[in-house]
């Protein structure tokens, strides 16, 4: 099963990794590409836990880079986590 929001966000974040122009930036970007990418067609979705320190890490970065395109698909992929988080049972 592919979880759409999540492949869509790790897809976000690789343009946000092409975009950056800090090499430090690039690598945290990838680094959180492949780890979404990975939870898109795991076996089982992630919990609310894992979704908020996803969604932080991302604010994090966003708040690193300086590249204004690479902002932009860091939100985009934010936008596409909460999406995905929206349709996890619990909290």
């Amino acid at each position: 099963m592919v979880r759409e929001d999540l492949r869509a966000a790790s897809d976000h974040l690789r343009a946000a990794s092409v975009a950056a122009d800090d090499p430090d930036d690039e690598q945290r970007l990838y680094e959180q590409s492949d780890a979404l990418a990975e939870l898109a067609t795991a076996d089982s979705g992630p919990d609310h836990g894992r979704l908020a320190r996803i969604t932080h890490a991302l604010d994090d970065l966003a708040d690193a880079v300086d590249d204004e395109d690479a902002r932009e698909s860091i939100a985009d992929a934010k936008a596409s986590v909460e999406a995905y988080r929206e349709t996890v049972d619990g909290v």
